[in-house]
């Protein structure tokens, strides 16, 4: 995750190439792990890439909204600071046509650098709920550190990353000291929803296009975890929804994928197995045969 390269290709696809030139910057160091946007702008020009998210965001968000994080809902009446976690499925969908507000999208390698490790913050830990109403006061102070960032990244300043590394740590910690919206509720669809998440996190890890490329989620208490739901009530979920457990659904999908790369690449089995998350070879050709009858080898021949 040590580059946006893939972001500003989805931006640039949305708005007819109109956004190339984010491509062409990206020789630059700094500005592939980070960068800032205007909503408004952008929104007039595309539908925000939502999907296959590989970097951190956070967002001031001004306008009735319903912000959806993980299995949760939040109405957003007037404005609201979100922070977002490429490991955690969220999105918001605007409930009018006046929207404005900034967003700033970085990597985990660009707040690195001065020592801040992300995934160790309570603000992107994947039991959290970060998605915080605002008071026009707190919109104010907010904006103002926006500006900061915005002003910076327009300069010439040699060491402006810096600075915004700086900003950036400044609106995780003013969000660490709000109070969680209590505006939360769960709708009548909540089984669908973590469905939906259970069934886009399984697919995210896909296609693997690399024996170094290795399987972040593999058992239900993996997906459990991640969702901040219960394995049991994620099993139950998924029983109720498609007949089949949690285990049976990745099972399956790691078969499709192990079929694939045994028929269509030349990696040795040893390199498949570890890049669909097996410890040894023996296990994957075990559990390779359980689901085909074939052991992969055979498969392949």
């Amino acid at each position: 995750m040590n580059s946006l390269e893939p972001f500003y290709k989805e931006i640039a696809e949305l708005t007819n190439n109109e956004s190339n030139s984010l491509l062409d910057n990206c020789i630059q160091k700094e500005i592939c792990q980070f960068n800032v946007f205007n909503i408004k702008e952008l929104l007039g020009k595309c539908t925000m890439p939502y999907n296959r998210r590989a970097y951190y965001k956070i967002s001031l968000i001004k306008g009735r909204n319903r912000a959806e994080y993980a299995d949760k809902i939040i109405e957003i009446d007037k404005q609201a600071l979100l922070f977002a976690t490429p490991k955690i499925p969220y999105n918001y969908i605007p409930q009018d046509a006046n929207q404005t507000g900034q967003f700033c999208v970085f990597t985990d390698e660009f707040l690195n650098k001065s020592g801040i490790v992300l995934n160790e913050l309570p603000i992107f830990a994947p039991d959290g709920f970060p998605v915080f109403q605002l008071s026009d006061e707190q919109i104010t102070e907010v904006e103002f550190i926006f500006s900061k960032i915005q002003n910076e990244i327009n300069s010439d300043y040699a060491y402006k990353y810096d600075l915004i590394r700086n900003y950036v740590a400044e609106l995780i910690h003013f969000g660490q000291k709000l109070q969680p919206v209590t505006a939360l509720y769960s709708k009548h669809n909540s089984a669908a929803r973590v469905s939906s998440l259970f069934a886009e996190l399984l697919e995210r890890q896909f296609p693997i296009e690399s024996p170094h490329q290795r399987l972040e989620l593999r058992t239900a208490k993996d997906f459990a975890e991640r969702l901040s739901v219960h394995v049991n009530h994620l099993n139950k979920v998924l029983k109720e929804n498609s007949g089949k457990t949690t285990t049976e659904l990745i099972s399956s999908r790691l078969t499709s994928e192990a079929k694939i790369l045994l028929r269509q690449t030349n990696w040795n089995i040893s390199e498949i197995a570890y890049s669909l998350g097996f410890e040894e070879l023996a296990h994957f050709s075990n559990f390779f045969k359980k689901q085909t009858s074939l052991t992969p080898l055979a498969f392949r021949s």
